[in-house]
């Protein structure tokens, strides 16, 4: 679904009130405009974007209006950036990283990511974090020192990365924050006549959020879900474009700031392209510059974006707070088209490590998981390390194989130009000889120490006489005589010999020379001779130029063979390295296969503890109910006790009061029997008296 880039402005408290003409920039709702000192406006400069942000507004409210559902939708698998834009001195770094009372956007991003995972139960998180700056336009990592001048590579499967950039495995928002404070010590700051702690570098912090669903089965155990969500939060904290007559910059200092408008520039201009829309838009020069190229799909691509343009309230600053403006204009154009990026490959890191080991750090409990745990973060580390240095060794090792080889091609062509400086030096040689022998007066006939007579020409007057041989080698190029009307055939040889033919296969020819011009036979031989010194001079002195120019190039050989054998000594010590590299990433493998069977023991013995536990929970369960009846039969045996007691006491009283009645009538009736027997002594039967 496209939707535009949400655009938000930003102005500082001002830190002077001076104000010489009487203008000033009034914030009313979304919308900012400059106003003169009675309170009109000025025509034409009035601008309204999604929110405007006066200088009482904190860091809290900007971030849950304007990057909170960037981070949110980062958690779910969209692309996210966030980055701040402006002038040096305008609060970009503020806004981005914050203070101790007032944390930034990085921050609170990191914590609201890890709250955010918490409470999501149907999926499981990994997440890398890695820290860059582009520093006069070069790529350094902040977590590694070590790692400078990196490069910019792009692969389907990962789209744009720089190679070589550590990235660290987290879990916790603390440890992100502990390594956001380690990579601000490698941070390039500098005092300027605006700022005393300027951005001298544009810092990227970059976090990979992969995620895997889970599904609970009524079994209890847990099935991966073959999509994978991996996203890419890149939270960019721009260096402030500058001008050299307010910052006064010099030095290293003015270096700096020519690469941070460099880039800038590059920056709006890739903004201005994007905002004439996809008709009108002609080719986008992200390659300009190594900012544009790492935020080409944050700026027109798969990401949802949000920017932050700070300004400067301050009266002498109103031409640069006006091209802020017209920046954040262009930007509200473009329109993105964020998605999930889910992916079904081995890529993604989460899925190529194991995490049954995941899930069973969640199940396991006591002090050893927490052990175990350490150890499998770490151990995540040092694989993930081995991984990049392996990429950045193969990278090196490739470099070194291409200069090889253009090496070798130089030495090949000095060899070649050796080889033809040495054939004309051998020429100029036998030149020199040659003319010698033509200066010293000859007779008509002579005899040559080959053994045969060079034949006489006086029946033909002043020629010379060609004859190619049969059997020698065909030269590139015939020497030419010096005048070509005074050559005879062989002919003529046979007519002036008589029919004697030389064998000329016995004789040393010389190599072939390159066709040299001389001068006509018609001038004076005094002349010609003078003319041929002078030309035999000029010659010597080039054979003593070429001779010290092939000594050159003989020692520079030398020196290029000796710079090849320290490289490939450089090369093996690499292959070493690379095999130690890889020595010790099986180890980091087989130690973590022991971990993971360490862990499958324990998830055995955690199951048999389960089984016991739950079968003497059912144990407990059915004792705990008898105990619960015993104590109910129990309460009412007491109860019922208690109440016979009441009962037996309540008839004892009852009974004592009857005794004590029963005795009183006992003796009332024998009291009366008495004095009836008084009163009648009457005989009593036998029956009575017993």
């Amino acid at each position: 679904m496209a939707e535009k880039i949400c655009v938000a402005v930003r102005v500082r408290p001002p830190i002077s009130q001076d104000s010489s003409s009487g203008i000033f920039w009034r914030v009313e709702d979304n919308r900012i405009s400059l106003h003169k000192l009675h309170g009109s406006p000025i025509s034409g400069i009035s601008y309204a974007f999604d929110y405007v942000f006066d200088e009482t507004c904190s860091n809290a409210k900007v971030y849950e209006l304007l990057t909170k559902d960037v981070i949110h939708a980062a958690v779910d698998g969209f692309n996210g950036t966030a980055f701040a834009y402006g002038q040096t001195s305008s609060g970009k770094t503020f806004t981005m990283n914050g203070s101790p009372n007032d944390p930034g956007i990085i921050h609170r991003a990191v914590n609201d990511i890890f709250q955010k995972i918490q409470m999501i139960s149907d999926r499981e998180f990994l997440i890398r974090v890695s820290y860059m700056e582009i520093y006069n336009e070069e790529i350094n990592d902040l977590f590694a020192v070590e790692n400078q001048k990196l490069q910019i590579h792009e692969s389907l499967e990962r789209g744009i990365f720089v190679a070589g950039l550590r990235e660290e495995i987290v879990n916790n928002a603390e440890q992100v924050i502990k390594l956001l404070e380690s990579g601000e010590v490698n941070r390039h700051f500098g005092e300027t006549n605006m700022n005393a702690r300027s951005s001298r570098s544009h810092t990227i912090f970059r976090m990979v959020i992969e995620s895997k669903g889970t599904d609970i089965h009524s079994s209890g155990d847990y099935s991966s879900c073959d999509a994978i969500r991996v996203s890419v939060l890149n939270l960019v904290d721009l260096a402030g474009s500058e001008r050299i007559a307010k910052t006064g910059a010099d030095g290293v200092r003015l270096k700096e700031g020519k690469y941070i408008n460099k880039s800038l520039m590059v920056l709006g201009n890739v903004i201005n392209k994007l905002s004439n829309g996809a008709k009108q838009r002609a080719h986008i020069p992200y390659r300009d510059s190594k900012l544009t190229r790492i935020l080409q799909t944050a700026l027109g691509g798969n990401a949802k974006t949000s920017i932050i343009c700070t300004l400067a309230p301050e009266e002498v600053h109103v031409e640069e707070t006006k091209g802020t403006l017209l920046f954040a204009s262009r930007a509200k154009r473009i329109t993105n088209c964020a998605q999930v990026n889910e992916i079904l490959t081995d890529a993604a890191l989460l899925k190529r490590q194991q995490l049954e080991i995941e899930e069973l750090r969640r199940k396991l409990q006591g002090s050893r998981s927490e052990v175990l745990e350490q150890e499998i973060l770490k151990l995540r580390n040092d694989m993930l390390k081995y991984e990049l240095e392996r990429e950045k060794l193969e990278t090196e090792l490739e470099e070194e194989r291409r200069s090889h080889k253009e090496r070798e091609q130089r030495l090949r062509d000095q060899q070649l130009k050796i080889e033809t400086l040495s054939s004309l030096v051998s020429d100029g040689d036998r030149s020199s000889s040659q003319g010698s022998m033509k200066e010293s007066p000859t007779d008509e006939c002579n005899y040559r120490g080959d053994g045969f007579k060079t034949p006489c020409f006086k029946a033909a007057g002043n020629v010379f006489v060609a004859m190619r041989s049969n059997n020698s080698e065909l030269p590139d190029f015939s020497p030419l005589p010096d005048s070509f009307s005074n050559v005879a055939d062989e002919d003529t040889w046979f007519k002036m010999n008589k029919g004697y033919v030389a064998d000329f296969d016995s004789l040393q020819t010389t190599p072939a020379r390159k066709v040299q011009s001389f001068p006509p036979q018609d001038i004076t031989p005094d002349c010609s001779n003078d003319n041929y010194k002078e030309e035999l001079q000029n010659l010597k002195r080039q054979l003593e130029l070429v001779i010290k120019e092939k000594n050159k190039l003989e020692r520079k050989h030398e020196e290029e063979v000796q710079l090849n054998g320290r490289l490939m000594g450089e090369i093996s010590e690499l292959k070493q390295e690379l095999d130690v590299s890889n020595n010790s990433l099986e180890a980091s493998k087989e130690r973590y296969g022991s971990l993971e069977r360490e862990f499958q023991l324990l998830k055995e013995e955690r199951d048999s503890l389960l089984k016991s536990v739950s079968e003497s929970s059912k144990k407990l369960t059915f004792v705990t109910d008898q105990k619960e009846n015993i104590l109910k039969d129990l309460n009412w045996e007491v109860q019922r006790r208690k109440d016979l007691e009441a009962e037996i006491k309540q008839f004892s009283v009852a009974f004592a009061s009857r005794q004590r009645s029963l005795a009183s009538i006992h003796g009332e009736f024998k009291s009366k029997i008495e004095k009836l027997r008084a009163e009648n002594p009457v005989p009593l039967h036998k029956s009575l008296q017993y």
